[in-house]
């Protein structure tokens, strides 16, 4: 219990290593005497018995949500979770969790790791682990998969509905940056980026000398899903495309030690193979400055959707006792001067939820080429594709799991054995829709939460009793809207379910050979790169 109770001095430490040099040093020292004698006296006085520790850790949760999502507190733990993730090396099950009250849910285990020989599959909700309970544990119940190398951990599940019990043997696990690449028919290469970490561009660079002493002429490289990492490794994939001294992102900050610029700095691998480079609404932070900078300098063409919007740096700073603040210390600008944060965090609505910057607000920039480029809402490809968008309805089916649920029901009700055979029928999203309306999914659109507090103003002024009528004939009109809205965005829903239906038969490598065959991302890519008109068209 003496270790959890310093968050006091953490606050000290981190008021005054973050901001004292840049405010009023009395100002904070008078705000840091109030703070801690308050919090002295409130535990000391309460009618109650108090908890120091956790009511210091909902001070500074409350204290860090007003800023934004990425200026996070990190405990030991999450330290050494991040030097896991940097890394790519980690000893574990192999496998992708999620901790849901009173179990976790098995998301994808990885093949012939250890969560994979053990018999897990995707859907299984591990309710024990040894000993204990998830349901009882009160902390990260995850926390109980992890453990030294080569040791055995009992483990308790539910598959549909039934309870079973296998053996777990942990392992190290190597979390490899490009999990996939292969030349196609075309000779096109294609190379799959999942990750930012310390092995990213060293990968790719051995991927792409691999794929071009097999022939390749073109590469497609894919970013899809990449939610970033490593800001030097986005400078270090970008330099393989691009020659030695060109400026890849800018920082800018009110701390002028943060404002700088990053140049290439290496020998390029090709500067002339022609490149495409896909994107879509996951793909964010260092992927947004590897395609920002291919796209600004028109290396290479953009295929997909409109990238997810992070313009922000973090840097940890180091605390006490192992502890870490992971801050935001600046924006990133582009080679041409855009900066593609797509939230502003620094001005909220009446519920406090960061505001979309406008397109209306979007300012333009011009590539090395003069080709006009926008800021403000992340990276806009050049080709977009509707299979790679995310609508309203298919974000809350992500949010809610239903694609995840129904690939379960549908792993267990057929048999497939070849990933080359599958199609999505139009029989199989019908069972998709009922499924939907017969779960708890649903969603509020923008329409309904302007219809809702109107009639909480009417319900003010007395006037709801004559507009009840109309009031509930419009909430059954967008219900009907939001029911069909399933049909409007049908192509990215399918899309979608097929991605995680292959990857339960096939793990992920068979939905990249999947993706070889059937992707209309990589299928427009093709026929880009094989257009050499067109491709320099696109690029000029």
């Amino acid at each position: 219990m003496k270790k959890r109770i310093i968050y006091p001095a953490i606050v000290v430490v981190i008021f005054l290593t973050t901001v004292s040099f840049k405010s009023d040093f009395f100002e904070i020292a008078k705000q840091i005497e109030i703070f801690t004698t308050m919090f002295k006296e409130l535990n000391m006085n309460y009618v109650d018995e108090t908890n120091p520790a956790e009511l210091m850790d909902t001070a500074i949760k409350a204290m860090l949500d007003d800023l934004d999502p990425y200026t996070k507190y990190w405990n030991e733990q999450d330290v050494e979770a991040s030097k896991i993730r940097n890394a790519g090396e980690y000893t574990g099950i192999g496998a992708t969790v999620k901790t849901i009250k009173d179990k976790i849910i098995v998301i994808e285990p990885y093949k012939d790791y250890p969560a994979d020989k053990a018999g897990l599959k995707a859907g299984d909700e591990i309710i024990q682990i040894g000993d204990i309970k998830v349901a009882d544990f009160k902390e990260d119940a995850g926390e109980l998969l992890k453990g030294a190398s080569g040791t055995k951990v009992n483990i308790t599940y539910k598959r549909q509905g039934e309870t079973k019990t296998t053996v777990l043997n942990r392992e190290e696990i190597e979390v490899n940056a490009v999990p996939f690449y292969t030349i196609l028919d075309d000779n096109t290469g294609y190379i799959v980026l999942s990750k930012f970490n310390n092995k990213a561009s060293s990968e790719t660079i051995d991927a792409l000398k691999d794929l071009k002493a097999k022939g390749a002429e073109k590469i497609i490289l894919d970013l899809r899903g990449n939610p970033g990492g490593l800001l030097s490794e986005a400078i270090n994939v970008t330099n393989i495309f691009v020659p030695k001294g060109e400026l890849i992102t800018t920082t800018k900050s009110v701390v002028k030690k943060y404002n700088k610029e990053y140049f290439t700095k290496k020998d390029p691998v090709d500067t002339q193979i022609p490149l495409v480079v896909l994107v879509n609404g996951r793909s964010a932070s260092a992927s947004e400055i590897v395609a920002g900078g291919i796209q600004d300098l028109d290396r290479g063409v953009i295929i997909g959707a409109r990238s997810f919007g992070k313009g922000l740096v973090q840097r940890p700073k180091k605390l006490t006792y192992g502890t870490q603040l992971k801050i935001t210390i600046s924006r990133y600008y582009t080679p041409s001067g855009r900066c593609i944060q797509s939230l502003d965090y620094w001005h909220r609505d009446k519920n406090n939820n960061a505001v979309r910057i406008d397109e209306k607000d979007f300012k333009a920039f011009k590539t090395k080429n003069g080709r006009t480029v926008y800021d403000g809402g992340g990276i806009e490809p050049d080709i977009e594709m509707e299979t790679s968008k995310y609508s309203d309805i298919t974000t809350a089916l992500l949010k809610s799991d239903a694609i995840f649920s129904y690939a379960t029901k549908y792993y267990y009700a057929h048999q497939l054995k070849d990933a080359g055979d599958f199609t999505f029928t139009n029989n199989d999203y019908e069972d998709f829709k009922k499924f939907v309306k017969q779960s708890d999914f649903d969603f509020e659109t923008d329409t309904e939460r302007a219809f809702r507090k109107s009639l909480l103003t009417a319900k003010r002024e007395k006037l709801d009793g004559a507009i009840a009528s109309s009031y509930d004939a419009l909430l059954a009109a967008i219900k009907a809207s939001k029911e069909k809205a399933l049909d409007t965005h049908k192509n990215e829903i399918v899309n979608l379910l097929t991605d995680e239906i292959i990857k339960r038969y096939f793990y992920r490598e068979g939905l990249y050979n999947y993706y070889v065959e059937h992707n209309p991302e990589v299928a427009k890519s093709k026929e880009i790169l094989n257009n050499e008109k067109k491709y320099q068209e696109i690029l000029k």
